[in-house]
């Protein structure tokens, strides 16, 4: 066969496309791997194996090659084998989410629910490779079905039985991606929050049963019932309740203080059920219940709501104060993000990264070696954590007006042993007196909750070398104005930044006859927790900008500005609208831009500035 006759036959299926025909046309590696998908996609499953091998002919260790065999191997029941596969990518390439998630899947199916837990979290910790977690919560059709039939009786009540089923809570038990998510993430999106709703009343219901009459719980059931748990602390118990819910949930929490205080014992599913709606360290008796025995699946419950806050209660005192506190608004805004710390995060992929890098004795980004980084309002850690672990040789300083969230940035940075920040308390109104200077200053989301925003980012300039830059980021009046919508909304209402108040908001809005009115607020991440809905909405103050009043600012300041951060494909349009090498810090054209693409900076405005020369 020639070579005509071979690319002839390659066509038409009979070979694959990318074998070699002579040493001038070898196809790469990635060709190959785009053959091979190509072929798989087309249900051409011989050629795409085929293709796969000759990848590993050259490259043993492909990853991608490896998974797109396992997943072959998933596809026809094939799941030791497919594990084999994964095995063998993962060894390659740890770092890839997609494999970790198709090995936990297929341990899920040989009922290897540890194993399959333990790459599930994986790959929600590396992001899941972009997609949603809520969408592949839905993949189960289980899972789907109940989802379904909750939204579609809401915001009526639905029998359990209706719910569920004649099989009951068991059959979700036993999805462990849904457990390690529910454990690990908020979960966003309005119908899984209420079939999660019905689900927690049905669990506390069942818990007031099996107390009555001592039922026997599968492990998996109270390891499923414990991750709701999990869950509902995460979202600080956003989830909304009815009187005959609370009242229960009452007389739960009240009999099991009863029990523990009598030295009675206690079933891990009271604990689990009053853990649904009370956080467990917030109870009088929560370090006893640290003394107490308890199977270990309720280990990671004990630590998440008890043994984690009282480590960082105790910690508060530890933290310097760098300032006085004297305003009556950032008085009013400490108190806010005391009662409710933000963000609320609980992952840290870039732990991970972090260390494999140690591992490999890269260097470290020799960009941020030996600077001095200051970050205000830092909030709960998450910020600081990424650029501490990304400029490992940089030195910084992270501070913030609320202990409680100051607290749990520090235990976090304890436990992911990093030694190169420093936490302290500070109004950023007065943090202009201290003597100190940085080559960065980051300023994210919070000079727009200040009483005066540009007197507070003066402050700060003095404190930034000449040579330094400075990372703002900035409310967009015009991406904000459905969010702007909703605080009217709640002053017209009367809405109260409480809890209840909060749930009753929430309420209101998912039921709303006009929900398209809300669809950005309900598209929201922040809409999903207590935190992140008061600091969205809530929030004790809020000022917005324009371009025209930021590049005002700047030319006020003598800053000059060196651009926006934003995604690639945004970029790329303003480019084709305006040309040139300097057209990206050309502020009158990004106002022209957001006028004609208004949720640019749905966000925030993102961007980095610099003194002018002369200053």
């Amino acid at each position: 066969m020639n070579r005509k006759e071979r690319r002839g036959a390659a066509k038409r299926g009979k070979v694959p496309a990318t074998l070699a025909y002579g040493k001038a046309e070898i196809s790469s590696v990635a060709d190959l791997l785009i053959e091979a998908r190509r072929h798989f996609q087309q249900g051409r499953i011989a050629q795409a194996q085929d293709v796969c091998h000759q990848i590993l002919t050259r490259e043993p260790s492909h990853a991608q090659s490896l998974n797109l065999l396992g997943v072959i191997a998933q596809g026809s029941e094939r799941h030791k084998t497919a594990i084999n596969f994964f095995a063998k990518a993962i060894a390659a390439d740890r770092f890839d989410a997609a494999i970790q998630y198709n090995i936990a899947s297929s341990y899920q199916t040989l009922d290897q629910r540890e194993k399959a837990a333990i790459h599930f979290k994986n790959a929600i910790v590396l992001g899941l490779s972009g997609k949603n977690a809520e969408d592949l919560i839905l993949q189960n059709l289980t899972v789907a079905a109940c989802v379904e039939r909750a939204f579609e009786k809401w915001p009526l009540p639905i029998e359990n039985e209706q719910l569920f089923g004649v099989a009951g809570i068991e059959p979700l038990a036993a999805d462990v991606f849904l457990r390690c998510a529910l454990e690990s993430i908020p979960i966003h999106g309005m119908e899984l929050e209420i079939f999660l709703t019905h689900l927690r009343s049905a669990l506390l219901h069942f818990a007031n049963h099996t107390v009555l009459t001592s039922r026997k719980v599968t492990e998996s059931f109270i390891r499923f019932a414990c991750a709701l748990a999990q869950q509902c602390f995460i979202n600080e118990y956003v989830f909304a309740q009815g009187s005959d819910e609370t009242k229960l949930a009452n007389e739960l929490c009240g009999q099991l203080l009863e029990r523990v205080k009598a030295g009675g014992e206690v079933q891990p599913l009271m604990l689990i059920a009053v853990a649904t709606y009370f956080p467990l360290h917030s109870l009088a008796i929560a370090e006893g219940l640290l003394t107490r025995d308890w199977p270990d699946t309720v280990t990671g419950l004990l630590r998440q709501q008890i043994a984690e806050p009282l480590e960082e209660q105790r910690d508060r005192i530890a933290i310097p104060a760098l300032t006085p506190f004297e305003d009556s608004v950032s008085l009013q805004v400490m108190q806010q993000y005391e009662e409710n710390p933000y963000p609320r995060w609980t992952i840290n992929p870039l732990g991970m990264l972090a260390g494999e890098r140690k591992i490999k004795g890269e260097p470290a980004h020799s960009e941020g070696s030996g600077k001095e980084i200051l970050i205000t309002g830092c909030g709960t850690g998450a910020h600081a954590f990424q650029l501490a672990q990304y400029f490992p040789e940089a030195r910084v300083l992270a501070i913030d007006i609320s202990l409680p969230s100051l607290a749990h940035a520090r235990r976090r940075t304890r436990e992911e042993g990093l030694h190169n920040i420093e936490y302290a308390q500070a109004d950023i109104l007065k943090l202009g007196g201290i003597d100190r200077s940085f080559d960065c200053i980051e300023a994210m989301g919070v000079l727009h909750h200040l009483a005066d925003p540009k007197a507070a980012w003066r402050g700060l300039l003095s404190l930034l070398r000449p040579d330094g830059e400075m990372r703002i980021g900035l409310y967009s009046e015009i991406a904000r104005h459905s969010f702007v919508d909703a605080r009217a909304f709640i002053a017209k209402r009367g809405y109260r930044a409480t809890a209840d108040n909060i749930r009753q908001f929430r309420q209101e809005i998912m039921g709303s006859s006009d929900i398209l009115r809300w669809k950005n607020l309900i598209a929201s991440a922040d809409f999903y927790s207590m935190s992140g809905c008061r600091d969205l909405l809530f929030n004790v103050i809020e000022h917005r900008f324009t371009i025209s009043q930021i590049k005002a600012v700047l030319n006020e300041l003598g800053l000059t500005f060196l651009g926006f951060e934003l995604e690639s494909e945004v970029i790329e349009k303003f480019q084709q609208q305006f040309p040139g090498a300097d057209t990206l810090t050309n502020l009158s054209h990004w106002d022209a831009f957001e006028a004609a693409h208004p949720q640019t900076f749905a966000s925030m405005y993102v961007f980095s500035v610099k003194k002018n020369p002369q200053r």
